[in-house]
Order: C-alpha cells, then structure tokens, then sequence
C-alpha cells in the first residue's frame, strides 16, 4: 500500500472562509453590471448558473462555518436568480420557472431574506409576464411578507410597486393607485444611506417606481396615467440602463397610441437605438405596437411609415 508523506500527508481540507464569499460577491455584482448593460442574453443566464455551480461546489471542498456555508448558499441563490431574471428578460419562461424552483430552495437554506425577496418579486414578475395574476399576487405576497420588507422601507416600496403592476392586469386601478401610494410613502422613508444589496442599489429607485407605475397603467388601459408616469421615469433613469430606457419609450409609445396620437407615437417608438431594439422583450412590445397600429390605422400615412421603419430595422439587425 502506498504511504503519503511530506505535506501531501499532512495537509488538511481546505478552510472556506469570507474571501471566497468576497470573490463570489465580485462576481455577481458583474453579472449585475452585464444584465443592466445588455439584459436577457442566454449568455447571462449561462454565466450565472455556472458561477451558481460554483459557489455549490465550494461546500464539498472543504470546512467552513455555519455562517460562510450561509454565505456561499446566499451567493449560488443570487446567481441562480439572475439566472432566472435573464431567462424572464429574454422570454424564456420555462426555463425561468426551472430557475425559480433552484434559487428558491437555495435562499431557503441560506436563511437570507434579501436574496429571498428578490427570488419571490422575480417570480411575481415571471407571473405577470405569463398573464397570470393571480399567481404573480400570490409571489409577491411571499416577497412582501419577508422580514426584510418590513425592516427596510426600500424593500417594502419595490414589493407595493410590482404589486400596482400586477394589479394592471386585472384592470383594477383602485388596487394599482392604492398601491403606489404605498410604494411612494415607503419610498420616502426609506434610509439612504441603509446598507442594501447591491440587486436591489442597482436599480430600485423613483425611476424604477415611475416605470413600474407606467407599466401598471398600460395594463389597465390608463393610457393618460401611464404616459405621465413614462416621462418622469425617463427623466429619472439612470444613464447606464439602456435596456429599461428602451422598455420605456415603447411603452410611452403604446400609451401615445392608446390616446389615438398616432404621429408621436410612431416618433417615439422610432427613437429606440437599433442595437437595443433586438432586445427580445423590446422586439415583442415593438412589434405589438405594429399590430396596434395596422389595427387602428391600416394602409394609412403613420402605418406605412413604421412598416417601412420596421423592415429596415429587421435588415440591420439580422
């Protein structure tokens, strides 16, 4: 029988410790960073269940206290709810759903309420997308219930803001007007200079409220409401977040043509970049604008002038 000797026979298991966690955190912060650039690549979705692997992988290397194996379960959580969120950006919901049932278990054995919340509001929103409200209430309620919605007034304004969403529709806007009150009072007092994660710092401010309102109001056919709100978001947005910018325009664009102003609406859908326009969840709501449009105004001077703009578009980015 072979005898080991030397430091192969006495080296121990490796020790898991906060670096680990820290170099885990550096990159999720530029899986972030990657989403808000370009969002709903499968690309992203990719990444961040391979780095989700990971951080799963590290409890098998090795000792760690009960509080890094925490951390490394709240870091493979976070991944795999990017992972989740980039499939909903890139309307892949099935896999989305796959993702979901992933990162919810892993936040559970974490015991982190923030990774927890972001997981659960990202299913509300996985909900609305597939036009089930009633599921998307429910998930958002899970999110809303979470100790850390009642501790941080940040969190508890973001859970009432995806709620007025969801609340859009089913068309009642009483729900979505009392919800945003919420959203807006808690907004307010939420403290900034609180320690966050930094999902939640990257993108949850009153622009995100303002757009999240406007998507509340497209729903429910508030086509005045929504486009006030499309303005003071866009006024507000962060200058990195072209995506959620692009988001903003089309749907300024759709409450435009639900007011029957059929010129600006076509201006404004027209200014969207070209290289963001590919986005899946731009190209959808783009070419719903087009079918609202040939609805309301087929073989007219706006239609032609958006179908024309729309072939061209699709030869460029083909």
């Amino acid at each position: 029988m072979a005898v080991l000797t030397g430091t192969a026979a006495t080296a121990g298991p490796r020790r898991i410790g906060i670096s680990d966690v820290q170099r885990l955190q550096a990159r999720f912060a530029e899986v972030v960073a990657s989403d808000h650039r370009h969002g709903g690549r499968l690309s992203i979705e990719t990444r961040a269940g391979q780095l989700a692997d990971e951080a799963l992988a590290l409890q098998e290397l090795g000792t760690a206290t009960q509080r890094i194996r925490a951390q490394l379960y709240a870091s493979a959580a976070s991944f795999m709810s990017s992972a989740m969120w980039a499939a909903i950006d890139g309307r892949r919901f099935e896999a989305a759903l796959q993702y979901h049932q992933k990162a919810a278990s892993l936040a559970a054995m974490s015991g982190d309420s923030g990774i927890q919340f972001r997981i659960w509001s990202h299913a509300g929103s996985l909900y609305r997308h597939l036009g089930r409200p009633g599921d998307a209430l429910a998930a958002n309620d899970v999110a809303r219930n979470l100790p850390i919605a009642r501790r941080d007034s940040l969190f508890a304004s973001l859970g009432h803001a995806r709620h007025a969403a969801i609340h859009g529709l089913t068309g009642d806007t009483n729900a979505v007007r009392r919800s945003l009150g919420h959203a807006q009072d808690a907004l307010d007092r939420a403290d900034p200079g609180a320690s966050r994660p930094l999902w939640i710092t990257a993108f949850y401010d009153q622009s995100e409220l303002e757009s999240l309102a406007l998507a509340a109001y497209l729903s429910a056919g508030s086509w005045e409401e929504a486009e006030a709100h499309a303005h003071r978001s866009m006024a507000l947005r962060r200058g990195a977040m072209q995506r959620s910018h692009a988001i903003t325009t089309v749907r300024l664009a759709h409450a435009q043509l639900g007011q029957g102003a059929l010129e600006p609406a076509i201006a404004t859908a027209m200014s969207v970049p070209t290289e963001v326009s590919a986005h899946p969840r731009v190209t959808g709501m783009l070419t719903a604008f087009g079918t609202k449009l040939t609805d309301l105004a087929a073989g007219s001077h706006p239609a032609r002038t958006w179908a024309q703009h729309a072939r061209d578009t699709r030869r460029t980015t083909a």
